[in-house]
């Protein structure tokens, strides 16, 4: 299981970040662009096709390592209607009527096909659970679902990183009871998720779209009602509702506010919480912060209830209700004195001494570069044995580069980092589990290892920041991701210690990023090395 969830996450990881690129430089002729002006928060055209790549990679992560049947088969017919709306969408500009069409024909193939449907309901003796009241139930819910987080896609990597947070509670829960068609099912959403986000945080060079925004909501829906089917596990239906969290409370508030004021329910505006936020006086990056700190609280909650009765759960759940509604309606006047800060200065004289004096600067940055260019390279011949699919993966990756670097070198960056992600991964991975080819324990000289470049990433960005290297929310969501991973109990799957294996990961990619940043200019030497580690692969997969 443990080998399915990792090339099922990155792949669908690695598909993603390769599509983005050439779909980016289609977009115009496809015609699907997102056009400054109306309700929209950007000032240039933007090209709305993060949501094809991330659905076509959350299938093919799917397909290829998970097993098949009728659930998550469903889930993938029904994610490709909606995806064929959604682009339409894009395109067109379909109304709201149409689009509801699409959902509900989505909606109704999981729910036949796949015989998804609430199996339990809160507080209620099983003479209510009936298909006459179950089946509409779960159809309301699924589009609720589908509609909030499309709704909530306002703002740079909102809707993506509150999607990241969601299917991460769901892929825990699912972890926690050993639900193998629902973490897989997930696993796959939360790679294509990652790969889509390093092109959509503020300031974003793509965006999901309709295709994408609802793509995630139906696929959140889907995988919240299997979650929480008595045959998967023992878990309350209101336990989804913590971790659907955020654009459900946002769009009910939205509808209220809509229906007091005598409006159609289904006519956009600028009344969700991002805008209230912006319209307060914050800054893109704290609305967004500020949004993602709700979502993660309330996943945390419902975790922390998870065993709780449904009367705890309904009560906590109707007193953050109320918490989210009180904080919708505050008045404007409540948080103006949140005004958008400048830029981070250097905190101490020695940081701005060093500013001044490029040479001493820029020496930090060269030692991480040798380091982790030589750990990517020596590491190559560390595990005893490379599986067969990690190296056709690797080959492709490598192939897709080298035409990168013949024919688009527009997209090298992100070539690049496609082969990095995928090698370091895998690599740090297969040190996992399997054994070291050379006599005595890699382990700890790794963890030292990187427990040094670790310290590195950090001093480059403390003396970097003010000239490129600034973090996105999607940055600190992964550094959340890493402090809260080594305390949640079990994270083993195997002999693979899921904790260390993914901060580890976190301190590579903060590395690769920010020496990408900084030899924005000089992609040769970078490319070189992504391309010794993706041959090396592939190499050692033939012996």
């Amino acid at each position: 299981m443990a080998t399915t969830l990792f090339f099922s996450f990155l792949g669908s990881l690695v598909i993603c970040m390769a599509l983005i690129p050439p779909l980016m430089a289609s977009a115009g002729r496809l015609h699907i662009l997102d056009l400054p002006g109306g309700r929209r928060m950007h000032s240039g055209a933007v090209a709305k096709v993060g949501g094809i790549a991330l659905a076509i990679g959350t299938f093919i992560g799917v397909l290829m390592w998970e097993p098949k049947n009728e659930v998550v088969l469903a889930s993938l017919i029904g994610g490709v209607v909606i995806l064929i709306f959604g682009v339409w969408d894009d395109r067109a500009g379909l109304s709201y009527r149409a689009k509801f069409a699409g959902q509900a024909l989505a909606v109704m193939i999981v729910m036949v096909v796949g015989g998804i449907q609430l199996s339990s309901l809160p507080l209620a003796s099983e003479e209510w659970v009936h298909p006459w009241v179950t089946l509409p139930l779960t159809f309301l819910i699924l589009m609720a679902v589908t509609n909030a987080v499309n709704l909530a896609d306002g703002l740079d990597g909102l809707a993506g990183g509150l999607s990241l947070i969601s299917f991460a509670g769901f892929a825990y829960l699912a972890f926690q009871t050993e639900d193998a068609i629902v973490l897989l099912m997930v696993v796959s959403v939360l790679g294509g998720l990652l790969g889509f986000l390093r092109f959509n945080t503020y300031p974003a060079r793509i965006f999901m779209g309709d295709a994408g925004s609802q793509f995630l909501g139906f696929y959140l829906g889907v995988t919240g009602v299997v979650l929480i089917d008595q045959a998967h596990g023992p878990y309350s239906p209101i336990l989804a509702l913590f971790v659907w969290g955020l654009p459900l409370l946002d769009t009910l508030a939205v509808m209220i506010q809509r229906w007091l004021e005598g409006r159609s329910l289904f006519i956009g505006d600028r009344n969700h919480l991002h805008h209230k936020l912006l319209n307060r006086g914050w800054s893109h990056r704290e609305a967004v912060m500020m949004i993602y700190g709700i979502q993660t609280a309330m996943v945390a909650l419902g975790y922390g209830l998870r065993w709780q009765s449904d009367w705890l759960l309904i009560a906590v759940y109707f007193t953050v209700v109320a918490g989210v509604l009180a904080l919708f309606f505050q008045p404007a006047s409540g948080r103006a004195d949140l005004a958008v800060r400048p830029e981070r200065q250097p905190a101490t004289q020695l940081s701005s001494w060093l500013l001044h004096r490029p040479t001493l600067a820029w020496l930090p940055v060269q030692i991480l570069a040798i380091a982790v260019s030589g750990f990517l390279l020596m590491s190559i011949g560390l595990p005893h044995t490379i599986p067969f699919d990690a190296g056709l993966v690797a080959a492709i990756l490598l192939s897709m580069l080298l035409l990168g670097m013949a024919m688009r070198r527009r997209w090298l960056p992100w070539l690049v980092r496609a082969g990095l992600y995928f090698g370091s991964t895998f690599i740090l991975y297969a040190l996992e589990v399997a054994t070291p080819s050379a006599p005595g324990s890699w382990f700890q000289p790794v963890n030292l290892f990187l427990v040094g470049i670790a310290a590195l990433v950090i001093v480059v960005m403390r003396l970097h920041a003010v000239r490129q290297f600034q973090t996105t929310p999607l940055d600190s969501l992964m550094v959340l991701l890493g402090i809260l991973l080594p305390f949640l109990p079990e994270m083993h799957i195997g002999e693979i210690n899921l904790s260390v294996l993914t901060a580890r990961l976190i301190v590579l990619f903060f590395s690769f990023e920010l020496l990408l940043q900084a030899y924005s200019d000089r992609m040769g030497a970078a490319s070189v090395v992504t391309m010794c580690l993706l041959g090396g692969l592939g190499i050692r997969a033939l012996w």
